[in-house]
């Protein structure tokens, strides 16, 4: 995508006579195309052909006269006029010297004055700097009246305040430019909304829960008695898949069958929202075990105190730690859903050992215990306990304390430096203690060949304000890591890769690792919010027609979905993956769904 930038200067001086002057970046001959007031689009503010490239300019064109850091230039030549050559665009005969005075130049136009035409709108883009040899020089004043002469300073004044000049003789004049109206975002209909919100992972809970609710039903009612026999083969099968679809080692198996081309989208929006998976078992396995409680305390003149109680402790630690894990309370008092949801549940895993260890070995036909082990041996939910205390414990096995260098750019942000490269679309846990209070954060890496991997860490809560005021030398993470969204990224042939903000952690390695993927990164101050580290990372591993740096700072706020649409037309994407807040990734998820581009964002409700 070009930036094109028109400038309005000195050229608007005097009422507007003379040509107007602009370098536009442009190919020679490009057709005369309509001026557009996007500063998106490529024709934004180009009012006359052909556009010309700064380099065929001489600095021999007007002699003698300073330089100015512009990147347009328009030869004021009208619509419709004969285009002159080459030669005659960089020959010092082809553009008059430029006078105040109100009477035609020595030398005059050959076209009509640019004053019959609308002067042509100021862009929304800052200007960004480049070298000399694609400067201008900027007419100097000629004889004119001491009235002129405060007018034009006045003029000048406005259009270009004075700024301190560099080292060489180069004077840069930084062009002050009117804020960008903000950007209108596509409206998404109702049904679109529904669409997004009704997604793979609430279509996992809806399956999981709804059958197992008319299973207990059934069981209620005396129409399933095959789960009357073996209720804690459901209690417990439940709870094990959702342990299941939490566990790292499982979902990096997973990620490593990739389904054919025609369900590519399919698998990645499945793999993505397991989570559906997760809450609906640990929801329904809640419900079955209320279910078993309650059916031993309305036979509990059959029934053994020791397992009734147990039974009810167990409930009430298993539904602590299952409505600890809530979405909002997961997303707005994390300490308090971690403690709970793992420390609970982990006294909620020792009761229900001991309650199915009870359950088994009371014989409640004669009312005696058989700790012989015959029957315990053949009941289904002793093997589903060890399956799920396995998968629990399996992942803090990798739990090892490492060396981390930390780099503080600014304020805002923590850049953690690790030992050894890793795969693209990762992400790791991370914590200043052995079990408490474990962040996830993308993992950016060249490769597994690389020295090293980062993460950045924003500062959003006690966490990570701790890392920037208070950079840890060691800190404990989990060696095996789990996989992302992105981690499907070598399922796509080419694919547009979107984040703001800090979310360049989870999308800088897809684009790093593999030459089919497109960064668009948006946000503010990039390389002095995230330092030097991050910036030479995507310096020296993306090439410039693989990226869209986007510093809102300068740029203002952009047309996201414009900006994604075009860059996603024409790189030929087949996907796009969004990192970003929760506002930026609503609009851009409904603005890919009403254009009809495959679109996986950032998950709240995992």
């Amino acid at each position: 995508m070009s930036s094109n930038q028109n400038f309005d200067g000195a050229n608007d001086i005097e009422k507007g006579h003379g040509p107007s002057l602009s370098i536009d970046t442009m190919s020679v001959g490009s057709p005369v195309q309509h001026a557009s007031n996007d500063p998106l689009s490529p024709t934004f503010g180009a009012t006359f052909s052909p556009a010309v490239s700064p380099m065929a300019l001489s600095n021999e064109a007007v002699p003698g006269l300073p330089m100015q850091n512009i990147s347009s230039l328009n030869l004021g030549i009208p619509m419709g006029a004969a285009t002159p050559s080459m030669h005659a665009l960089t020959s010092s005969a082809a553009i008059p010297h430029m006078s105040l005075d109100s009477s035609p130049a020595t030398t005059a136009p050959t076209t009509a004055p640019s004053s019959d035409l609308p002067a042509p709108p100021k862009p929304a883009l800052i200007h960004h700097e480049h070298s000399t040899a694609s400067t201008l020089p900027v007419p100097t004043l000629s004889k004119t009246t001491s009235e002129e002469k405060v007018k034009f300073e006045e003029k000048k004044q406005q259009d270009f305040p004075p700024v301190e000049k560099n080292a060489g003789d180069v004077q840069h004049i930084e062009v002050q430019k009117p804020a960008a109206p903000a950007p209108t975002p596509i409206v998404a209909t109702k049904w679109v909304q529904f669409q997004l919100w009704f997604n793979t992972y609430r279509k996992f809970f809806t399956v999981v829960v709804t059958f197992n609710f008319i299973s207990i039903v059934l069981t209620c009612i005396g129409r399933f008695p095959y789960a009357q026999k073996n209720v804690g083969a459901f209690i417990l099968g439940n709870l094990c898949t959702a342990v299941l679809m939490r566990n790292e080692i499982f979902g990096r198996i997973l990620y490593l069958f990739w389904p054919p081309l025609c369900v590519r989208l399919a698998a990645t929006s499945a793999l993505q929202h397991l989570g559906g998976i997760h809450s609906g078992c640990a929801l329904s396995g809640t419900g079955w075990l209320i279910y078993h409680v309650i059916w031993l305390c309305a036979h509990a003149s059959k029934q053994h105190r020791a397992v009734i109680a147990m039974g009810i402790v167990t409930n009430i630690a298993i539904i602590i730690s299952v409505l600890s894990a809530f979405p909002w309370v997961r997303n707005n008092r994390h300490n308090l859903f971690e403690r709970h949801h793992r420390f609970v549940g982990w006294v909620g895993l020792l009761f229900t050992w001991v309650f199915v260890m009870l359950g088994n070995g009371y014989d409640d036909v004669n009312g005696v215990w058989d700790w012989q082990g015959k029957q315990i041996v053949k009941a289904q939910d002793v093997y589903f306990v060890i399956c799920m205390t396995i998968l629990i414990a399996l992942p803090w096995i990798f739990t090892r304390k490492v060396k981390v260098d930390v780099e503080i750019p600014s304020a805002k942000v923590a850049v953690l430096r690790f030992e050894r490269g890793m795969q693209q679309g990762l992400l790791g846990r991370i914590s200043r203690t052995s079990i408490l209070e474990y962040h996830a954060f993308g993992i950016i890496s060249e490769g597994k060949h690389a020295k090293y991997h980062y993460m950045v860490c924003g500062v959003q809560g006690d966490f990570t304000r701790g890392l920037v005021d208070n950079p840890p030398e060691y800190i404990w993470t989990r060696e095996i890591k789990f996989a992302g969204v992105s981690n499907t990224s070598t399922l796509y042939k080419r694919g547009i890769r979107i984040a703001t903000g800090t979310g360049i952690g989870a999308a800088l390695s897809t684009c790093l690792q593999s030459k089919n993927w497109f960064l668009i990164w948006i946000g503010s101050d990039q390389e002095k919010t995230f330092g030097k580290t991050i910036s030479g990372l995507i310096e020296s591993g993306i090439e410039p027609e693989r990226r869209i740096l986007w510093d809102s700072k300068k740029l203002k706020r952009p047309n996201t979905m414009k900006l994604l649409k075009e860059t996603y037309d024409a790189f030929g994407a087949e996907v796009v993956f969004i990192t970003s807040n929760y506002g930026g990734n609503k609009e851009m998820m409904e603005g890919c769904k009403m254009l009809g581009i495959p679109a996986f964002g950032t998950l709240w409700d995992f």
